[in-house]
């Protein structure tokens, strides 16, 4: 006889009516996109992080994975690990319910951007997800 299978959820998402953040972009009628389970929470939350410099947040100056200053780096190798070392620690720090799966840098230098991809879990509920930022 198979075991079966156990399946984690956040308590959060078992009220299909409770407001649990906001999303990005702030661009609704009411000024805030809600969002109403943990995974849009956590990745909105992981939206923030990366588009973030240390600094900039008020009353949190260390949070942000400080990745806009990479736009004008000559990206090669050394570099795009430097890149993937500041996302793993600023997750690791301040989205500890992210397990990180794959991270994908992109630079289009004709275009002076830089594309960054992110395969990521929740530790909870083992669902995958990505979310793509991108810095001009």
């Amino acid at each position: 006889m198979p075991i079966p299978q156990t399946i984690r959820v956040n308590p959060l998402d078992l009220q299909k009516n409770i407001i649990i953040g906001v999303s990005l972009p702030f661009n609704a009628a009411g000024v805030f996109n809600k969002t109403y389970s943990t995974k849009d929470q956590i990745k909105s939350n992981l939206i923030n992080l990366l588009l973030t410099d240390p600094g900039e947040r008020v009353m949190n100056p260390l949070f942000g994975a400080g990745l806009r200053r990479s736009l004008f780096e000559n990206i090669n190798d050394p570099n795009s690990e430097l890149i993937q070392d500041q996302i793993i620690t600023a997750v690791n720090t301040f989205i500890p319910e992210v397990e990180l799966i794959e991270i994908i840098i992109e630079p289009l230098t004709d275009e002076n951007t830089l594309n960054i991809t992110i395969k990521y879990r929740l530790v909870i509920s083992n669902e995958a997800d990505q979310v793509t930022v991108q810095f001009q």
